[in-house]
């Protein structure tokens, strides 16, 4: 793949693990649309995550604004998936959003960009709502992160 879009959830994954199979997917760019950078997970928050990509040539983007709140989590993690997606699709109507979004839409037309979160299922994740925008404006072709 030239460009386009890869959803990557780092869940069960070691940050060197992880590097390795952005590498072999050829990303170059990561898109973290976690609301806040932090994770328990070791070499998974902002500045960590950072430096590992950065050492392996790729670049990294927090994107804040396509954040899901955690008030909007629980419906991902109940079941309750259409519920969620619903009301992160309005949360994203705003220009902060809308400008992520535009950001991300450029760069998917030239390279790969991993769309980063936790969640390994991308079903049970507010990066699909992402990815579908993406897709509706770009036509981006996507892949999940490798196994």
């Amino acid at each position: 793949m030239t460009h386009g879009i890869v959803s990557a959830g780092y869940e069960g994954r070691s940050i060197d693990a992880f590097v390795a199979a952005l590498l072999e997917a050829g990303v170059q760019t990561v898109a973290d649309v976690r609301l806040n950078a932090i994770s328990r997970k070791v070499g998974f928050s902002k500045t960590r995550l950072e430096d590992a990509l950065a050492a392996a040539g790729i670049d990294y983007r927090h994107m804040r604004s396509l954040g899901n709140t955690k008030e909007n989590r629980s419906p991902f993690w109940e079941g309750r998936v259409e519920e969620g997606r619903r009301v992160f699709r309005q949360a994203i109507q705003n220009p902060e959003a809308e400008s992520s979004l535009d950001e991300l839409s450029a760069l998917v037309r030239d390279q790969v960009v991993a769309v980063l979160c936790f969640e390994t299922d991308v079903e049970k994740c507010h990066r699909k709502v992402i990815i579908e925008e993406l897709v509706g404006t770009t036509k981006a072709p996507v892949s999940a992160l490798p196994a």
